[in-house]
């Protein structure tokens, strides 16, 4: 099963003073996805739900769910005004703890795609 990790109201407060998630969270496994959203949004729930059966033990995916934290303001300001993205969910791909792409709502198919290159 895919590991599926949740950031810490600790880790998001390091990306918005860094610009960048830590090497902690990006260069965990090959490959790392990082899925910014809200609680209510209906395509991460969908998404989760088709990821959750991934069998690649070199792929971990980790997200905040920053409406559900208490930076929601500042972490939203950071995503839209930083990041450059004002649409949920939003996921950042890396590779060997390097930024490769960036994009909203996939389905599982191109998701796999963007995470492998």
């Amino acid at each position: 099963m895919v590991d599926l990790r949740l950031i810490s109201t600790s880790q998001a407060r390091d990306c918005i003073k860094n610009g960048e998630f830590t090497q902690e969270i990006i260069a965990v496994k090959p490959n790392v996805a990082v899925v910014l959203t809200q609680s209510w949004c209906p395509q991460w729930a969908s998404l989760k739900k088709e990821i959750s059966h991934i069998q690649d033990t070199n792929i971990a995916i980790w997200c905040f769910i920053y409406d559900m934290s208490d930076i929601f303001t500042d972490f939203l300001v950071f995503k839209e005004k930083v990041l450059k993205n004002d649409e949920i969910p939003y996921i950042r791909y890396y590779r060997a703890g390097k930024f490769i792409d960036a994009s909203n709502y996939v389905d599982l198919e191109r998701f796999l795609k963007k995470m492998k290159g």
